[in-house]
């Protein structure tokens, strides 16, 4: 079953933040993650959450998301990150094959 990292991220370091864009993709990739929403642009429809930069990504499973997240390949993108920029980022499991609403 599909897993997805939920991510809002505040920049506050664009410079090093750009070096983060650049750095984390490839081991993403190595995971078997997908960027399904990498955007600045959003739009609040209801409620007060206001979103920064929003990124949805998606991976197979949900241990392969965590393997992602505590891989090597990713340990100094993510310092980078946490250096330049505050971070909300969720883990969530999509819903299996064949689900229908109760």
């Amino acid at each position: 079953m599909a897993a997805y990292l939920v991510v809002n991220i505040e920049v506050t370091d664009p410079v090093r933040y750009a070096e983060y864009i650049k750095a984390a993709p490839a081991s993403l990739a190595r995971c078997g993650g997908r960027y399904i929403a990498r955007a600045v642009r959003t739009q609040r429809l209801e409620g007060t959450y206001e979103p920064k930069r929003f990124v949805v990504l998606q991976f197979d499973t949900f241990e392969r998301a965590l393997e992602w997240w505590n891989c090597d390949d990713y340990a100094g993108p993510k310092l980078l990150r946490q250096a330049s920029s505050k971070t909300d980022m969720i883990l969530v499991e999509g819903v299996p094959p064949g689900w229908e609403p109760q």
